[in-house]
C-alpha cells in the first residue's frame, strides 16, 4: 500500500520532470498573446476588469487567465514566458494533488497515484499544461470540481459539502472560458446518479445554494464588467463567437473531430478497452464506473457533431477518463477484451505498465527540453520581429502602436510603448510609431507634426503572414 507521503512525492517529481523543463525557453506562440497581452495592460493600467488586446477592448473571453498571468508577474517579479506560463503547470499540478488526496479514499492509493499519473502524462494535458493558454487552467478547474463531486458523493459525505464546494471551481470555470464546461460536468454527475438509481437526489437545497455561488463568482466580474464595457456590445461579441463558429465550418476538420478528441488522451487511450473486463469488488464503483462510460461517451459524441466546434472543446474529459482508467487499473479483476486475447492482466503487470508509460514520458520530455528546443530556439521569428523594432527605435524614444490589433511580438519590444487608436491620437511629440498596413496611406498624408512628414521605415511580416509597418515621423 502506497502512503499518502509517497504518493504526493511520485506526483511532484513527475510534475517537476514533465513540467518545468524550458518551460520559458520558447518564445510565445498560438494565442498565448491574448492572455499575456491584456494581463501587461492590466497591470499597466490597473483596469482589472475589462481586459485589453492592445488599444482595443477584449471581448471574447473572461479574464480570469489575464488576472493569473499578471498575479504571477507580480509575484515572480518578471515579466517572461516562463512566469506567464507557470499557472497552467500549477493548475495541472493541483489536479493531480487533489487526486492523491481528495480521492484517495475513493480510489485507494495506487488508484489514487495511478489517476493523478494518467492525468499529467496524456498528450492534452501535457500539450496545454505547459502554454498559457484557456484550457490548462479551465479544464483543471473543471477537474478539481470533478474530482471534489465524485470523491464526496461516494465517500457519502455531507450534501452541504459535496453539493457546495466543487461549485465554486466550476463558477471560476466561468470566468475562465464561459458554460461549456457544465454541459461535461452534468453529464457525468446524471450518468452516475442514474446508474445509481438516484437522480432524484440531483434535486436538493445544497445544490441550489451551489449554483447560486457559481453565479455569484461570475456575476462578481460580470456586472462591472457590463456596465463598464456596455452590455450590448459585450452580448455581441458573445453572439459573435458562436456565429464565427458556426461559419468557420469545414467538414474535412469536422469529419475529424472525434478521433482528434480521443488523440488527447493517448498514450493512455489504448488501454481504455480494458475497461469492460474491470470486476470491481463493490457496486458502488461498478455504478461510478458504468456511469463515467454514459458521462463521457454521450458527451463526447454531441459535442464534436456541433458545427464549427474544435475537438478541444471536449477537453474537460480527460479527468473522468482519468478516473475510469485508473479506477479499471487497479480493479479486483482484470481481463483484456476477447479480441485482444481475454488473458487476465495481473496486478503486477499493470503497475510495470503505468510505470513504463510514465518513465517513457519523462524520458520524451528530456529529449524533447535538452535537445530539440535549443534546436527551435534559433528559428524563433515572433523575438526577431521585436529585436528589428529595437535596433532601429533609439532607447530615448518611445514607441507606439496604433490599433495594432493582436501581435505577439509587442510583448518582446524594448519599453516604454504606448497603445493609441487612431493616427490623430497621437502626440506631436511622436517619433516612431506602428501601424497595420491598411492604416498606411492615413499615416503618410496625416499632416499632424507639419513641417514633420511620418515617413514608412521597414515592414514587418510574422509566422501569421500578418503585416505591421513601423514609421518614423522625421524632416527628410
Amino acid at each position: 500500500m502506497i502512503s499518502r507521503g509517497q504518493s504526493l512525492l511520485v506526483v511532484l517529481l513527475v510534475w517537476a520532470v514533465i513540467y518545468l523543463p524550458a518551460l520559458g525557453s520558447l518564445e510565445i506562440r498560438g494565442e498565448e498573446g491574448r492572455r499575456i497581452l491584456p494581463a501587461i495592460t492590466m497591470l499597466e493600467t490597473g483596469n482589472y476588469i475589462v481586459p485589453q488586446v492592445g488599444s482595443e477592448r477584449y471581448f471574447s473571453k473572461p479574464p480570469l487567465v489575464n488576472w493569473l498571468v499578471a498575479a504571477s508577474f507580480k509575484i515572480f517579479g518578471a515579466r517572461n514566458e516562463w512566469a506567464a506560463r507557470m499557472p497552467s503547470t500549477i493548475c495541472v499540478l493541483a489536479v493531480a494533488i487533489a487526486f492523491v488526496t481528495i480521492a484517495r479514499a475513493s480510489l485507494g492509493g495506487r488508484g489514487s497515484t495511478t489517476a493523478a499519473l494518467i492525468w499529467m502524462t496524456n498528450f492534452g494535458i501535457f500539450e496545454k499544461g505547459r502554454l498559457i493558454e484557456i484550457e490548462g487552467l479551465y479544464v483543471s478547474l473543471f477537474a478539481l470540481a470533478f474530482v471534489c463531486w465524485l470523491s464526496w458523493w461516494e465517500q457519502k459525505r455531507s450534501p452541504w459539502l459535496t453539493w457546495t464546494i466543487p461549485w465554486i471551481f466550476l463558477g471560476l470555470g466561468l470566468l475562465a472560458k464561459g458554460p461549456t464546461h457544465l454541459v461535461f460536468f452534468y453529464a457525468v454527475v446524471i450518468a452516475v446518479l442514474w446508474q445509481a438509481g438516484a437522480l432524484r437526489k440531483i434535486w436538493n437545497l445544497p445544490h441550489a445554494l451551489g449554483l447560486i455561488i457559481m453565479l455569484s463568482i461570475f456575476a462578481a466580474w460580470a456586472i462591472p464588467y457590463a456596465q463598464m464595457a456596455g452590455g450590448s456590445r459585450v452580448a455581441r461579441a458573445w453572439q459573435g463567437q458562436l456565429w464565427l463558429a458556426l461559419a468557420d465550418f469545414k467538414f474535412r476538420g469536422w469529419i475529424r473531430n472525434i478521433p482528434r478528441s480521443l488523440g488527447y488522451f493517448l498514450p493512455w487511450l489504448l488501454l481504455l478497452p480494458l475497461v469492460r473486463g474491470a470486476k470491481f469488488s463493490f457496486d458502488r464503483q461498478t455504478i461510478i464506473a458504468r456511469g463515467l462510460i454514459w458521462g463521457i461517451g454521450i458527451p463526447l459524441v454531441i459535442v464534436n457533431l456541433i458545427p464549427g466546434w474544435l475537438p478541444r472543446y471536449t477537453m474537460p474529459l480527460v479527468a473522468p477518463a482519468s478516473w475510469l482508467l485508473a479506477a479499471t487499473l487497479t480493479a479486483e479483476n482484470l481481463e483484456w477484451p476477447r479480441w485482444l486475447g481475454g488473458k487476465k492482466f495481473l496486478p503486477q503487470d499493470r503497475q510495470r505498465t503505468v510505470t513504463t508509460v510514465v518513465i517513457l514520458a519523462c524520458v520524451c520530455v528530456s529529449i524533447y527540453a535538452f535537445a530539440i528546443v535549443p534546436h527551435l530556439r534559433k528559428h524563433q521569428k515572433v523575438k526577431a520581429i521585436a529585436a528589428q523594432i529595437d535596433a532601429l527605435v533609439p532607447v530615448s524614444q518611445r514607441l507606439y502602436a496604433v490599433d495594432p490589433d493582436f501581435q505577439p511580438f509587442l510583448f518582446y519590444v524594448r519599453g516604454p510603448l504606448v497603445y493609441v487608436s487612431a493616427v490623430e491620437d497621437l502626440p506631436r511629440e511622436a517619433r516612431y510609431f506602428l501601424v497595420r498596413p491598411e492604416r498606411k496611406t492615413e499615416a503618410e498624408s496625416n499632416e499632424h507634426w507639419v513641417p514633420l512628414h511620418a515617413k514608412p521605415l521597414q515592414e514587418f511580416e510574422d509566422y501569421r503572414n500578418w503585416k505591421i509597418i513601423l514609421f518614423e515621423v522625421t524632416s527628410g
